[in-house]
């Protein structure tokens, strides 16, 4: 039985209800629901929630206003769950904190998917690297404790972010394709058209980069992907 704590937040109680009863039969046993922002942010500062479905159609407050909200008192993955549909709404989905991002209608089943696969990275079911510390140059990389520094201060990332950092180090100087980032990154298969990648890209030249317009770690490999470049580095061992 799954044992991860799971917050659903929606105003449509259908879609609550069918949630609710797909998890359970899944095995998902802890499951709380909101369907107001007000609502979901109490729970979240009662309740250290491993996933957050996230609707952005909500009354009063809407997702994307409520997300950064919830990820300054959570480390769950965050997942949208909305109609809206455009590249923009994505891109803002993104910008905001979440870590997945999926349209209605869409198939209950995947979202039970996509929740196991970001559980099996978080709870250790994927082999555990090698190494506890990543070091390359002043950034360092804790596997124990998931935290990142650069130049000795703390830089928080949400979690797919830090993922994709992660493997980067775990990698370094290897070029990867989108579609190998994602699957490898997210555990799903890569569809084609979709930003994902290039936006966490993005959110994590922002952390990490002096210059994120001329990054020199998180370089862009013309036609063939991404690399990161480190400068310098040493891991220690178990």
């Amino acid at each position: 039985m799954q044992q991860s704590p799971i917050l659903i937040v929606d105003d449509e109680q259908a879609i609550l209800h069918m949630l609710e009863t797909i998890l359970k039969k899944e095995g998902f046993t802890q499951i709380d629901t909101a369907t107001t922002a007000e609502k979901a942010i109490q729970l979240c500062q009662r309740r250290a929630y491993a996933i957050i479905l996230l609707d952005v159609m909500l009354p009063g407050e809407d997702g994307f206003e409520v997300c950064p909200k919830i990820r300054a008192i959570s480390n769950a993955t965050i997942f949208f769950l909305t109609a809206r549909t455009t590249d923009l709404d994505k891109l803002s989905g993104f910008a905001v904190g979440a870590d997945d991002y999926i349209t209605k209608p869409f198939n209950p089943l995947e979202v039970v998917a996509r929740m196991k696969a970001h559980l099996r990275r978080k709870q250790g079911d994927i082999p555990a690297p090698q190494t506890t510390t990543y070091t390359y140059g002043n950034l360092v990389v804790d596997t124990l404790s998931a935290e990142v520094s650069l130049a000795g201060e703390k830089v928080n990332l949400q979690a797919q972010v830090y993922n994709l950092l992660l493997f980067f180090c775990q990698h370094p100087n290897q070029v990867f394709s989108k579609s190998q980032l994602y699957e490898q990154v997210w555990g799903d298969q890569y569809l084609g058209e979709d930003n994902t990648v290039m936006v966490h890209i993005r959110k994590l030249r922002e952390q990490i980069e002096q210059n994120p317009s001329r990054p020199k770690s998180i370089v862009t490999v013309r036609g063939l992907g991404y690399k990161f470049v480190p400068t310098g580095g040493t891991n220690e061992n178990l």
